[in-house]
């Protein structure tokens, strides 16, 4: 396989999983949301609760269902375009895969119908339950993806048999690998951002229309009340995983901060044009002295840069710098929302601010960016290696040709284009409608519970 089919088959899977991370990063928070929706409604009867889970229950079932179709590509792709990669490490990689499959995909399954299409059909903690376990589902299977990533990231627990390939021989610490903790926060957290993000835009998007709207004036204040408190939190999570990638993995570091040249006191790159060619970064900013602060190591401490490294190990330096800084800012952003947010709702003024709910809007889509620059990050930053220190991505890659890898490159464009663009606008319609307002509350003032009948629904004509 030419060098030609290797970059056309990393820009086949960069393709699609760009497209299918954008639903398991929404659909952890959703379920999540769901969760808390309904709790609140059985625990207060509140129909204000119960009318924002009708309505998002509706775009969840949709994300997941494009979710798991644009997962499914991927298994392909490992067989068609990786086999060396498969090969090797499919000892290792296919358990952690398979577990996922067998705890988290087969409880989601089994309780996704229930809490679908069991409204009517079963008693409310039933239905309660079903939602918690497809929630819990959810994280189960970020904390399997990401470790598996994580051991790819930072091998360890295994050996290297005579024949290349791969065996586990302490799965605590395949499973457990260092990066592992750190990393599944910081994606945990992003996912519940993403989530947050989208449902305030959502609500600020009806409250631009109608500043009444019962639903969204609750929906709008959970969401920034979780913006408010996890936009924090994550960047403590980030600065910990960054942390672990400049004592793992200081390539992927000197990538990030442009580090042409090793050595202490380094300076902290804010903007700049880095030119992989030339080893220097054109029209940049930087405050001198302050990189080892940031990085969290002491001032005299050497700090590697690329330059400890053969060339031919750097990966696309202004890809990873540009990825990550978009990634910064959009989480200093979310962070200045949730505090803006947080000071309007303290001065009773949240719907009157025209201003506020535009900024909403405007960063409903902020969440995904800021998800697929991370990736970028973590995943060009470790190139050239699919396996960190272990498998080159030259040597993971089936023998192939470029015109194989070509056609099902443009298929797969073609094919995502329709099918994705279709369900996104249904599911941008869906958002744009709002919530519906439910049945009045009975007579005695609790709402209805599930296995009840709906209020609003016709009695059966008599015979």
């Amino acid at each position: 396989m030419d060098y030609d089919a290797v970059l056309l088959a990393r820009l086949q899977f960069a393709f699609t999983i760009a497209f299918h991370i954008i639903f398991p990063s929404f659909t952890i928070g959703l379920a999540s949301f769901l969760a808390v929706l309904e709790g609140l409604w059985l625990g207060t009867r509140r129909e204000v609760f119960r009318n924002l889970y009708l309505y998002w229950v509706k775009i969840f079932a949709l994300s997941f269902g494009m979710g798991v179709v644009s997962g499914v590509v991927m298994s392909y792709e490992l067989g068609a375009n990786w086999a060396e990669f498969s090969k090797a490490a499919s000892p290792v990689i296919g358990p952690l895969l398979a577990f996922e499959v067998l705890t988290a995909f087969f409880l989601e399954a089994s309780f996704l119908g229930v809490m679908l299409f069991g409204w009517k059909k079963v008693g409310p903690r039933l239905h309660f339950t079903a939602t918690v376990l497809v929630a819990v589902g959810t994280l189960i299977s970020a904390f399997w993806i990401i470790s598996a990533n994580s051991w790819m990231q930072h091998p360890t627990g295994f050996v290297i048999l005579p024949d290349g390939s791969l065996r586990a021989t302490d799965w605590m610490a395949v499973i457990f690998s260092p990066t592992f903790p750190a990393r599944l926060a910081h994606m945990s957290l992003a996912a519940y951002l993403t989530t947050a993000l989208v449902v305030g835009a959502a609500s600020a998007w009806i409250l631009l229309k109608d500043r009444a709207q019962p639903e969204s004036r609750m929906a709008l204040r959970m969401a920034i009340g979780m913006f408010a408190i996890v936009a924090p939190l994550q960047l403590f999570a980030g600065h910990e995983s960054g942390a672990l990638v400049l004592e793992h993995q200081p390539l992927k570091t000197a990538a990030i901060e442009a580090y042409w040249k090793s050595g202490p006191d380094q300076p902290q790159s804010l903007v700049g044009l880095p030119d992989r060619d030339a080893a220097k970064t054109h029209l940049e900013i930087a405050i001198p002295g302050v990189g080892n602060l940031v990085q969290g190591v002491p001032k005299d401490q050497v700090i590697q840069g690329l330059d400890a490294f053969p060339r031919e190990d750097w990966p696309v330096v202004g890809l990873v710098y540009w990825s990550f800084r978009i990634m910064v800012g959009l989480g200093l952003a979310m962070i200045g929302l949730g505090v803006w947010g947080v000071w309007l709702i303290a001065r009773r003024r949240l719907e009157e601010s025209s201003w506020f709910l535009r900024a909403a809007v405007a960063m409903g889509p902020a969440g995904f960016v800021a998800v697929i620059a991370g990736w970028i990050v973590a995943e060009v930053g470790r190139q050239p290696w699919t396996i960190y220190g272990v498998l080159r991505t030259a040597d993971s890659a089936s023998p192939v040709g470029v015109g194989q890898v070509s056609a099902s490159l443009l298929a797969f464009m073609i094919i995502y284009a329709i099918v994705f663009s279709a369900g996104a606008v249904y599911i941008l319609r869906l958002i744009a409608m709002g919530p519906a307002p439910g049945p009045e509350t009975a007579p005695d003032g609790e709402g209805r519970a599930p296995g009840t009948p709906l209020a609003a629904v016709p009695p059966e004509p008599e015979a």
